[in-house]
C-alpha cells in the first residue's frame, strides 16, 4: 500500500491508543484520568451555590430538577444548584428501601392530587427524564392497583374517601349506590424505587445540578433582615474532620427522616427554632416470602384491616410485605437490623387469616429502612421556614415521599422561582399549621 496511507493510518491507530489511555485507570491511582458517570472530578464542593438541597434522596433530587426545568426561561447563566448527599452507596435511603406504592387512595385531598400528578409524571417519564443517547428508561410500573380491606365500622368512613378520590380530592356528588372499588388499575400499583432516583439524578446531573457526597452538620446564618438570613452550609467530607464552607441563597431541607434533627443542627437562633420541626426517623421492615400457591397475577397491592400489606414481587410466587409496629412498639431507629421474630410473631399470622395459603410460605429475606415519619399529623411538610423566607423544607411524607416525589419536588420548585405554589394548591401542608397546632390527618397511612 502507499506509504502515505500507512502514516496516516498510524497516526489514527495512534490517536486512538491515547483516547483509549485517557479512558481507563492509570496504574497506581484509584481512577487515573477516568471517572465513573456522575461523579464528579473534585470530591469537594464548590465554595458557593445559588441553592443547597440537603438529602439526595428522590425529593432532593426531584427539587434540583424541576428547580433547572422551571429557572430555564428566566436565567440567562443559569441558577447554580447543589445536592448533598451523605451515603452515595444509598445503602440506608429510604427511597431505595421502600416497597414503590403509588396509589390515590387517601382521604387529604392534597395527597390525592399530588398522587395524580405523580402519576401523570410516571406516565410520560421519558418525555421529563429522558436524557439524549441513554436507553429510554424504564420504572417497571406493575398497575395492578391498591386494595385497601375495611371492617363494617369503617365502612361508610372508607366509602366517603373513595367519593373524594374519583373527584380527584375534590368533593363530589355521590353517585348511586355502587360496589365499592378502587379509582382504576392505571394510576395504582408499584414501581422500581432506584430506576425513579436515578433518572432524576441523571437528568438533574445532566442539566447542570451539582452534587456532592458529605454531611450537612452545621449552618452560619447572619445578617438576618426581613425574613431572610445570609447562609453558609459546612459541608463535613466522608470519614473526616475537614468540611467546606459553602456560601449559598436558599437552602432546602430535603433530609428525610433527619429533618428535624438538621433543623436544630442548623445553627438557628432558638427563636427561630419554633415550632420545631416533628419529623423522626422510624424503622420499618420489609420482608420477602415465596409461596407457588399464592395470588396470582391480578393480586393488587392489599392492605388488609389488621394493618399488613403485601404484593407481588415478580411472577414466579414471590411476594414482599411488612407492617407498622403500635406506637408503643416502635424499634429502636439507630441501627438497620431486622426483628426476624416479628414476621413470625406479629405479621405472618395476619397474612395467613387473611390468604389462606400463606400458612405454608417460606421466608426469602428481610430488610429494614426508614419513614420519615411527621409525628404532628404523617404528612409531608412543604414550605418555607415561618420567619425564614430561605430555608425552605420537603420531609416528613410518613412513607409517601416516593409516590409524591415529582410532585413535591415541582412545588417546592415553584416556590423558590416564583414565589408561588401554581402546579397544585399545597399551602395547608406549610409550616403554618404547625405553628397554630391544627395537624392536617391523613387516614391512609400504612
Amino acid at each position: 500500500q502507499p506509504p502515505h496511507v500507512s502514516a496516516e493510518l498510524g497516526q489514527t491507530l495512534g490517536r486512538l491508543g491515547q483516547t483509549l489511555r485517557d479512558q481507563v485507570p492509570a496504574a497506581g491511582s484509584a481512577w487515573g484520568g477516568w471517572l465513573p458517570p456522575g461523579i464528579h472530578p473534585d470530591p469537594r464542593p464548590p465554595d458557593e451555590a445559588d441553592v443547597v438541597v440537603v438529602g439526595g434522596g428522590v425529593v432532593g433530587w426531584s427539587v434540583a430538577y424541576w428547580l433547572k426545568v422551571l429557572e430555564g426561561r428566566f436565567r440567562r447563566h443559569g441558577m447554580k444548584v447543589l445536592v448533598v448527599e451523605r451515603d452515595p452507596t444509598y445503602s440506608r435511603a429510604s427511597t431505595v428501601l421502600s416497597a414503590g406504592g403509588i396509589r390515590q387512595q387517601f382521604s387529604l385531598p392534597e395527597n390525592i392530587q399530588m398522587s395524580r400528578f405523580s402519576a401523570s409524571f410516571l406516565r410520560d417519564i421519558n418525555e421529563y427524564l429522558g436524557v439524549p443517547n441513554e436507553p429510554p428508561i424504564d420504572i417497571q410500573f406493575q398497575p395492578s392497583g391498591y386494595l385497601f380491606l375495611a371492617s363494617l365500622e369503617d365502612a361508610a368512613e372508607l366509602e366517603a374517601t373513595v367519593q373524594l378520590q374519583r373527584g380527584g380530592g375534590h368533593p363530589t356528588v355521590p353517585p348511586p349506590p355502587l360496589p365499592m372499588s378502587p379509582p382504576g388499575l392505571e394510576d395504582e400499583g408499584w414501581f422500581d424505587p432506584w430506576t425513579l432516583l436515578n433518572a432524576f439524578r441523571r437528568k438533574a446531573t445532566s442539566l447542570g445540578v451539582h452534587n456532592c457526597c458529605g454531611e450537612v452538620r452545621g449552618e452560619e446564618w447572619g445578617g438576618w433582615a426581613q425574613g431572610v438570613c445570609s447562609h453558609c452550609s459546612q459541608i463535613y467530607m466522608p470519614d473526616s474532620l475537614e468540611y467546606q464552607p459553602v456560601a449559598c441563597s436558599i437552602v432546602v431541607n430535603a433530609a428525610g427522616a433527619w429533618a428535624g434533627k438538621l433543623l436544630e443542627a442548623e445553627g438557628l437562633p432558638r427563636d427561630l427554632c419554633q415550632p420545631p420541626l416533628p419529623i423522626q426517623p422510624r424503622k420499618r421492615y420489609v420482608f420477602t416470602w415465596h409461596c407457588p400457591d399464592g395470588p396470582g397475577l391480578s393480586c393488587p397491592f392489599l392492605v388488609d384491616t389488621s394493618g399488613t400489606y403485601f404484593r407481588r414481587d415478580g411472577i414466579a410466587g414471590n411476594y414482599l410485605g411488612g407492617m407498622s409496629p403500635p406506637e408503643e412498639e416502635e424499634p429502636d431507629p439507630s441501627e438497620l437490623s431486622v426483628d426476624h421474630d416479628y414476621f413470625q410473631e406479629q405479621v405472618w399470622p395476619r397474612l395467613a387469616r387473611r390468604v389462606p395459603s400463606f400458612e405454608s410460605l417460606r421466608v426469602r429475606g428481610a430488610w429494614a429502612g426508614y419513614y420519615d415519619y411527621n409525628t404532628f399529623d404523617h404528612n409531608g411538610v412543604l414550605g418555607a421556614h415561618p420567619r425564614l423566607e430561605n430555608l425552605l423544607v420537603a420531609a416528613g411524607f410518613s412513607g409517601h415521599g416516593l409516590q409524591h416525589s415529582p410532585a413535591a419536588g415541582r412545588a417546592l420548585a415553584e416556590l423558590v422561582v416564583r414565589g408561588r405554589f401554581e402546579s397544585l394548591d399545597l399551602r395547608r401542608l406549610g409550616w403554618a399549621r404547625l405553628e397554630q397546632g391544627e395537624p392536617l390527618r391523613e387516614r391512609g397511612v400504612v
